[in-house]
């Protein structure tokens, strides 16, 4: 049964976990400590998906995500943000940013270095399949659903006809150049990755990524020249021979220190299933190695060049001990160190999808989602941690 929460319980709960919150050391990294890991959310009554957090300029942390769901695929999934001025202590009340007709989903956030805030989702009507055989299914029955249920996911359903549903189906980008207060129309973008497009020291945005629901499914690399109005495709990731690039997914990429840039590739290929692969760039993204094995089993993968200029990877870990884990590389990408676990203690896959930010003079923090074990509505959990 789906645990029933009060917000005054919630408010207590948070308060509790914050002022209760002590570093504590990681066994396998005797140079990093971390806070105890705890939940974010601000409505425990509804499941919450796939987050991307960002650092700001000015020191603000933005974090979004899709909300206002019932599960995993539902077709209720709208883009909330939520902010922090305190380096990840509180969090502000979410703002919802998108919502669409049919299921919006994985959500990343960038700041782009002239001020924009650009925000990625993409459309989903994997939830027809189970509303088509719910309807379907003789009363009484175990695939049978609560007539409110049915209800529910029909009148959501029916919004607009099945003509309408297919031309929503895209990646899409909102923008807004006050600092979120306002966003302009949505717009397609020819890619998507959950964690969305990085910044250049040249100025250009890139978006590594999978265009979803064309008929090619092309893997590679888009470009913007003008803070992210507008965008190009520039190259394909090259496919490893005998792999399907059907099975190629939720990029993501950075910059490193010495100009090369990186880009990390969930794999569902027999070979390294479910590992991460990597490719590298040296000529600004017009060309790409071949993906290649790192060594890392998790997925998918967040990036981040520290201010040192070393590499972080943040990427859940869907298998015991469930959780989440972290790996530096002090060499331009060519290696990654051990694994350091940021959180062991979940109950099953339905988690993961990290990403971390680093605040001046301060922690690391990583945000994830997670299904708990006191309720099956995922919620968003962090932990703030350092390396000394």
């Amino acid at each position: 049964m789906t645990r029933k929460f009060a917000r005054r319980e919630v408010l207590a709960g948070g308060l509790a976990m914050l002022l209760g919150s002590q570093f504590v050391r990681l066994a396998e990294a005797a140079d990093t400590k971390r806070e105890n890991a705890r939940v974010i959310s601000w409505k425990p009554p509804l499941y919450h998906g796939w987050p991307t957090l960002s650092r700001r300029a000015n020191g603000e942390l933005l974090l979004v995500f899709s909300g206002g769901r019932e599960s995993h695929v539902c077709p209720f999934g709208r883009v909330e943000l939520m902010r922090s001025q305190d380096q990840g202590q509180t969090w502000r009340w979410p703002q919802v940013v998108y919502d669409g007709p049919i299921d919006d989903r994985d959500a990343g956030v960038l700041e782009t270095p002239k001020g924009t805030i650009l925000i990625t989702t993409f459309t989903s009507l994997a939830y027809e399949p189970l509303l088509t055989k719910a309807l379907k299914a003789p009363a009484g029955s175990p695939e049978a659903w609560e007539d409110l249920k049915i209800r529910e996911w029909t009148a959501v359903h029916d919004r607009i006809t099945a003509e309408q549903r297919q031309a929503e189906l895209g990646c899409w980008m909102l923008r807004s150049t006050d600092g979120g207060v306002n966003w302009d129309a949505r717009s397609r973008v020819p890619v998507n990755s959950p964690h969305g497009p990085i910044a250049l020291n040249d100025g250009r945005l890139l978006y590594p990524g999978v265009a979803l629901w064309t008929p090619d499914r092309k893997v590679g690399v888009c470009q913007s020249t003008d803070d992210g109005v507008s965008w190009e495709w520039i190259a394909d990731i090259p496919t490893r021979p005998g792999d399907n690039p059907l099975e190629y997914h939720e990029l993501h990429g950075v910059e490193a220190a010495d100009g090369t840039l990186i880009c990390h590739i969930r794999n569902h290929n027999a070979p390294n299933a479910r590992e991460t692969l990597q490719c590298e760039s040296t000529d600004g993204g017009l060309t790409w190695t071949v993906p290649h094995e790192i060594g890392v089993w998790g997925l998918p993968s967040h990036l981040l060049r520290l201010k040192d200029g070393r590499l972080l990877m943040s990427y859940g870990y869907r298998r015991k001990p469930f959780g989440n884990q972290a790996r530096i590389s002090e060499d331009n990408g060519k290696t990654w160190g051990d694994p350091i676990t940021l959180s062991d203690d979940g109950i099953g896959g339905d988690l993961g999808y990290p990403s971390t930010v680093e605040c001046d003079d301060g922690p690391l923090v990583t945000v994830w989602y997670e299904k708990l074990a006191d309720s099956p509505l995922a919620q968003l959990r962090q932990v703030r941690w350092t390396l000394t």
